[in-house]
């Protein structure tokens, strides 16, 4: 097959933009085209001027087809004995191929494991593992057959970002422009310590994020009034929502099941709010009441409907903040509701927080606090409360508690109130959360501390002050310039025509302004952010001084000319060029006249005395003390030294595919021109950004099987929640809406069954065969069949979560079938399908992703992450969207949409290009072979494992799929050992516990992906092979059961560091505690605490970090 990806034709583009842009033919047929061009069809693909949409007479330089030959020293082997070549067989192609890096092992490693496993070729192990009937056989479509190399894709990409035409946004609505500082982006956002660790369930080894995540709850609280935060949630959308639910879950079980819930909303709150509660809404029977709350009569909106509680914006969309605030909070709680409040952490460093004026919740987003725009995330919501509604808290929290020696330690708290415990009784399915986000803004708040925060806060207003008066000066009527209680100006229009000749292309900053109509008033709003520096107000100023009240002569703006000139006089170009830069230096001369008189009046910077702030905020040491950049680098890479991540050494867990994070696919990250797109920019001006979404999905549908697809919800748990809420309105919009149960399997995960909850439906278990795993299919078609006409359908995992490819799965989709339900198919197991099998070919109707497991999207300490959905065409009508200014879906093909789950039409836009890019530079065969490769490293784990301990689940051929279970619970008999102990004795050994206690309580779940090359699996195989002969010593009476070097472990360097009166007793040295394998001398990784004590952390709350010492005070204990 040949390829194109030598040639360096070039062809110009239609103008499609404000901007001619120019990019090589490739661009659009390697990176946008559907299917791979066969060697035949090459010539043609190169002269369609059709294909590429090329202007009229337009034509491409002449090329020529490439040699067909191959040089021996440039062929790549995929396995060994040349079964198959990795790259395209090119003379000269590049070397810096992806696949050879992406994958661990090389063709001899693969060999020597195949023959461990006992099979001679790559295509028997592979029967061996996945059943005949499940294999498609059919080749996988995706757009490159071989991957690009990286630097061919990082020249494609870079030319996708430069065909960006967008300049800066004053649209505001809650995504402002932020300066990132560069200490930050280089050390935490473009670090793979940072974006490369795992949720910090394991403590111990975790306890750098943990601060910092910790910080992030304290600057919430502290910033907000509210005595409890958590560790961040998905955006601001999700957080709304959980608040509204958060309202229902705090009602008596009687007031839950009132068919006649109400929930007033603020007309006030930024639309996608609004939008994004009505999914939500339904699910729980929740009535939703948008009005103007400020003058509305309470009586008349709640009727005779129960009010569990009420949402207002503060400041709202207009930044203006209320004094009615206070009486209807006090009104509602007097209804026995609670108040819900949107806000802004910048501007509670200037206004009275909302846990002043009485509100019980407040939340939002704190991309402000140093994070990218990036076309509408990742961003880290925030959610706070009062202490009293702390096990209602959504999401993860971060609590202080101490370790095996008292010393301080960090943890996740409450895990109890969480969905994977809760499962169907849960409010929220939040699985994850924005940690490397919520990291950032942390850090943001740490190194400007307090003070810095409030002078940001301060030039955000003076510019707003400044502006209103140039507005002012240049003749704008009084009445037509209100000034808001924070950033944005509104500026009215008298003249429709003006107003809508603002928005025309041909204007600066059109699109970048937020227009809207109040009544028959016709307004362009205007928000300022801390990048609006004085060449932008001045440019501002320039746009509606020309533009003006009403029509003005350009001429007339000239510095020290009184006389109108003729229209003779500007008709020549250079006169023109004149008049620009007189009508700029005089849009300056305004600004410095503006920025005096605001000076003059004693106030700059200052807001409204009735609201503004009096109480302290970010007084702990913490925030007050890393201000230099010096001090702060040192901060971060103190933090971050106490993390284990894929840096550092293998993170094997269990469905949670932690796999490598390329370089090269990171690169998205660093580019400034995405990260400052608003999510409302017109799509005229993203370039080429959003065919490489659409491109995006398409290859997600080849992959799953799939007719379509959304990338909109921002993690897995809202990707199910979606392919939910599509069945759940595909069946009411064919008469089938009785039907409300879905069959669960027992060992699905928790967010399953709480996502089908939150949809509405009702859940129903079903069972698992106790010596296969496999589903239950008698029990699920005996099940089926009772349920009838309520049947609404059946969640599958596949493989399934015990690690097997189940053989009967097309059985159990077809019973589903056959008694009128829809199949979801959960996508956490995706790794293990690529090219062999499909969702869409085992006959599931719709299914999510994640993102960030199998396309290679870090998972950042616990987020951000991605779960688009796929469906079926039957259910592509009801794709989530958002609607534009004429209440018409974005989406065209979603015609009965359910509307937006994510507060951005592309989700957590900024991070796509990490999965496209993956999908790109692997292509059909590195991406294929991605997939046996992590069916070969787990099951060669577990045949090295299985001398040793119990796998749980295999096939009749002894096979697990892509992962499998360790059971040590047989050992707690013989030793008292529990899978705990041996968890956190890996971290003596330098490593990461795989998954604990799930899907089976007690015991271990490893998954060591594509990625990790045979001698880092040997390493771990080694590590536990190791400690079961320290279980054995045990067993053997060598040690004690009570005190022995895993009931102990980890072992940090100071535990080592005590003296002997301490070890005396111990029953093993301290060598054996700290280095039991030989390795360990050259490369360890510490854990910085010894055993964390989860249930004092529990019985002893504290989530925020340590108060200001005052005179007197004793030492804070650390």
């Amino acid at each position: 097959m040949t390829t194109l990806l030598a040639r360096s034709a070039r062809i110009t583009l239609p103008t499609r933009h404000l901007l001619a842009v120019r990019l090589p033919a490739t661009a659009v047929r390697r990176c946008f085209s559907d299917q791979t061009a066969p060697d035949d069809s090459a010539s043609k693909v190169e002269n369609s001027a059709e294909n590429l949409k090329l202007p009229p007479k337009q034509k491409e330089r002449k090329t020529y087809p490439l040699p067909k030959i191959e040089l021996p020293f440039m062929k790549e082997d995929l396995v060994f004995n040349g079964q198959t070549n990795l790259t395209a067989p090119e003379p000269l192609t590049d070397l810096d191929t992806l696949p050879r890096r992406h994958i661990g092992p090389d063709p001899n490693e693969i060999k020597q494991m195949l023959d461990t496993i006992g099979v001679k070729s790559m295509e028997e192990f592979i029967h061996s593992v996945v059943p005949e009937q499940i294999r498609s056989g059919q080749d996988l479509k995706v757009s490159q057959k071989y991957g690009l190399s990286e630097t061919l894709w990082q020249t494609r990409f870079k030319e996708i970002v430069a065909s960006i035409t967008t300049t800066y946004s004053f649209v505001g609505q809650g995504y402002y422009g932020t300066k990132v500082p560069e200490v930050i982006k280089r050390n935490i956002l473009e670090c793979p310590e940072w974006y490369t660790s795992y949720t910090p369930y394991q403590a111990e080894i975790s306890q750098g994020r943990l601060e910092s995540l910790i910080n992030f709850q304290t600057m919430v609280t502290s910033l907000t009034g509210l005595q409890i935060a958590n560790a961040s949630v998905l955006d601001e959308l999700t957080a709304a929502a959980e608040a509204m639910t958060f309202a229902y879950a705090c009602l008596s079980a009687s007031r839950q099941k009132s068919t006649n819930k109400v929930f007033l909303v603020s007309n006030k709150m930024f639309p996608q709010t609004i939008d994004g509660l009505y999914p939500r809404a339904e699910g729980f029977n929740i009535k939703i009441v948008v009005a103007d709350l400020e003058t509305a009569n309470l009586d008349e909106l709640i009727g005779d409907g129960d009010m569990i509680g009420a949402m207002v914006q503060y400041p709202d969309i207009d930044s203006n903040t209320g004094k009615w605030l206070p009486s209807f909070t006090e009104d509602i709680h007097a209804r026995g509701g609670i108040v819900c409040c949107g806000t802004d952490l910048l501007a509670l460093t200037m206004l009275k927080p909302p846990g002043e004026w009485g509100a019980d919740v407040a939340f939002g987003s704190a991309q402000r606090f140093g994070v990218p725009m990036g076309l509408g995330g990742p961003h880290a919501g925030f959610f706070a409360t009062s202490d009293k509604h702390k096990r209602k808290l959504p999401g993860r929290l971060i609590g202080a508690s101490k370790d095996r020696l008292g010393d301080k330690a960090y943890r996740l708290a409450l895990q109890t109130r969480e969905q994977h415990i809760r499962r169907e009784k849960a409010t929220s399915n939040i699985c994850t959360a924005q940690a490397l986000l919520a990291n950032m803004s942390a850090m943001y708040a740490v190194y400007h501390g307090p003070g810095g925060l409030k002078k940001i806060a301060q030039k955000v207003v003076a510019t707003r002050q400044i502006f209103a008066q140039a507005l002012l000066d240049i003749g704008w009527p009084q009445e037509l310039v209100k000034e808001s209680d924070f950033d944005t100006v509104h500026v009215g229009f008298s003249d429709p025509k003006t107003w809508k000749k603002m928005q025309a292309p041909s204007y600066m900053y059109a699109g970048e302004l937020r227009s809207h109509k109040d009544g028959d008033q016709h307004w362009i709003s205007v928000s300022f952010d801390e990048t609006t520096d004085w060449q932008r107000l001045s440019k501002l100023i320039q746009l509606f001084n020309h533009i003006g009240p009403t029509k003005r002569d350009i001429a007339a703006t000239r510095i020290g000319d009184e006389a109108e000139a003729s229209d003779e006089a500007i008709k020549g170009a250079e006169e023109k060029k004149k008049n620009v830069y007189l009508l700029d230096q005089h849009s300056r001369s305004i600004a410095r006249t503006a920025t005096e008189k605001v000076l003059g009046t004693g106030n700059m910077g200052q807001v409204r005395a009735d609201f503004a702030r009096e109480s302290k905020f970010l007084e702990q040491p913490v925030f007050n003390k890393y201000h230099s950049e010096t001090e702060m680098l040192r901060y971060i890479h103190h933090l971050q030294s106490k993390d284990l991540s894929l840096a550092n050494t293998m993170i094997p867990l269990g469905s949670c595919t932690m796999k490598l994070n390329a370089t090269s696919e990171m690169i998205g990250l660093s580019f400034q021109k995405l990260g400052n797109l608003h999510p409302l920019t017109p799509a005229r001006k993203l370039g080429y950004f959003p065919d490489m979404v659409k491109s995006l999905e398409k290859d997600l549908c080849v992959i799953t099987g799939f007719d379509a697809c959304s990338i909109q919800p921002n993690s897995g748990a809202q990707g199910e929640f979606t392919g939910l809420r599509m069945i759940r309105n595909y069946l009411k919009s064919i008469g089938q809406g009785q039907r409300d149960t879905l069959l669960i399997p027992v060992s699905a995960h928790g967010t399953n069954p709480a996502s089908a909850t939150m949809v509405g439906f009702k859940v129903q278990p079903v069972k698992c065969d106790t010596k296969t795993g496999n589903l239950d299919l008698q029990d699920l078609k005996a099940k089926a069949e009772k349920l009838g006409d309520k049947l609404a359908g059946a969640m599958i995992t596949y493989p399934s979560t015990f690690g097997v490819f189940e053989p009967g799965v097309k059985d159990a989709i077809q019973i589903v079938h056959d008694n009128g339900g829809q199949v979801y198919m959960d996508g956490a197991n995706m790794n293990a399908q690529i090219g062999i099998t499909s969702p869409g070919y085992l006959g599931a109707d719709v299914c999510h992703l994640n993102l960030h497991k199998t396309f290679c999207i870090p998972h950042g300490g616990g987020g951000p992450g991605v779960g688009p959905v796929c469906v079926a065409k039957h259910l592509e009508p009801f794709l989530p969207s958002h609607t534009d200014s004429s209440n018409e879906t974005l989406r065209p093909s979603a015609t009965s949409s359910i509307g937006p789950v994510s507060s951005a039409q592309y989700g957590s836009a900024s991070i796509l290009p990490i999965s496209y890019s993956y999908i790109k530079m692997m292509g059909a065969v590195g991406l294929k072979h991605a997939t046996e490769i992590c069916l070969l490293n787990a099951n060669y784990m577990a045949k090295r494992l299985s001398d040793h301990y119990d796998i749980l689940y295999t096939n009749e051929n002894g096979r697990c799929a892509h992962e499998f279970i360790l059971d040590p619970r047989p050992l707690k008999e013989t030793s008292g050992v529990e899978a705990v102990d041996i968890a956190k004795r890996l971290m003596d050994y330098g490593f990461h516990a795989p998954t604990m206690s799930w899907p089976v309580p007690g015991t271990l779940m490893i998954e060591p992906t594509e990625s990790e090359s045979k001698e880092e699996m040997d390493r771990y195989c080694d590590a536990l092979i190791e400690i079961r002969n320290e279980i054995r010593e045990i067993e053997e009476g060598k040690m004690r059961k009570d005190v022995n070097v895993l009931k102990m472990a980890p072992h940090p360097m100071q535990d080592l560091l005590q003296g002997e009166e301490v070890w005396k007793d111990r029953g093993y040295t301290r060598e054996k505690a700290g280095y039991p394998l030989e390795y360990l001398r050259e490369r360890k990784f510490w854990p910085s605490v010894a055993r964390v004590d989860d249930a004092f952390g529990d019985t002893n709350l504290f989530c925020t970090c340590d108060p200001m010492p005052q005179e007197g005070d004793a030492p804070a204990e650390h």
